[in-house]
């Protein structure tokens, strides 16, 4: 854990629970994509850079999930450096609590305020910043948060963020985090047509083939979203969609678990809405869901 891989000339990235990414500018000047979940994951991170002679020019976000912007205020403490992000997950990284409160859907308990959910805050500069490294392209990938990005270095090699999950995960808990799955099913088959020498998602394997594995992502939620709409068969309320699916999955109820699967199959309800596969209905004052 925390080994350093080199994937490009100039390109690296750090083998933990949400991969890092290193581009260097220059023999000394280093930008990380991404900082880790903590503290802690920060000064391994930092001893990386220290060991290689390399100076922390800045770190891009990807987005502002805290597993991925965990080390940003250490970092940025300890180095000066700048952290780039954009649109709203540059607020959620200056106000980190928008995370868990979001998850949640209102203030959130104190067993939703730990550092898998809940980041410290970091000075946030906007991407159109003239110091972003101009070298580095920026790579939209809407769908598992609002604004998430990947970055494209000039070695060819694309950070692929959050986009997809690796399949033993997706078949460990089958139902992975995904805000807006219209956008998310938009960029799993934009990234099939994505050219690169290698890819590197956060939490699946470094490959330079990564059609396959978007593919699987793709199939597993079209049949979360088939268990969704047989679990309406009859009308049914949001907790009760949730207590089947959990039960189905084999998944273990807790409060972390409870606000990240939630949010997500309140995501599918949405998506399964609007495109017309499920209604809604009020009755005695309790929101049903039913198969159309």
């Amino acid at each position: 854990m925390y080994e350093l891989h080199r994937v490009g000339d100039r390109t690296y990235y750090i083998d933990c629970p949400a991969k890092i990414g290193i581009f260097l500018a220059n023999d000394t000047d280093a930008y990380l994509i991404d900082s880790g979940n903590d503290k802690d994951a920060a000064k391994k991170v930092r001893k990386i850079l220290d060991e290689n002679n390399w100076r922390l020019a800045a770190i891009l976000n990807t987005h502002s999930n805290a597993d991925h912007i965990g080390g940003n205020q250490y970092l940025q403490q300890q180095t000066g450096c700048k952290v780039f992000a954009g649109g709203i997950e540059k607020a959620f990284t200056e106000y980190p609590i928008l995370e868990p409160s979001f998850l949640y859907g209102g203030f959130p308990c104190k067993e939703l305020c730990h550092k898998f959910l809940l980041a410290k805050p970091s000075e946030v500069t906007d991407f159109s910043d003239v110091g972003f490294p101009k070298e580095i392209e920026i790579i939209p990938l809407k769908g598992h948060f609002f604004d998430m990005v990947g970055f494209r270095t000039p070695d060819g090699v694309v950070f692929l963020a959050d986009c997809l999950s690796s399949r033993e995960t997706l078949d460990k808990y089958r139902i992975g985090f995904i805000y807006d799955v219209a956008e998310y099913l938009k960029t799993l088959e934009f990234v099939k047509t994505i050219e690169a020498k290698m890819f590197v998602p956060s939490h699946a394997p470094a490959t330079d083939d990564i059609s396959e594995l978007a593919d699987y992502n793709i199939k597993v939620v079209n049949e979360v979203a088939e268990k969704i709409i047989e679990t309406c068969a009859e009308p049914i309320c949001f907790e009760d969609i949730l207590r089947q699916l959990f039960n189905d999955y084999g998944l273990k109820m807790n409060f972390e678990q409870y606000v990240l699967v939630g949010s997500t199959v309140r995501s599918y309800l949405s998506w399964l809405y609007d495109t017309g596969r499920l209604a809604a209905e009020f009755e005695g004052n309790v929101m049903l869901w039913r198969k159309i």
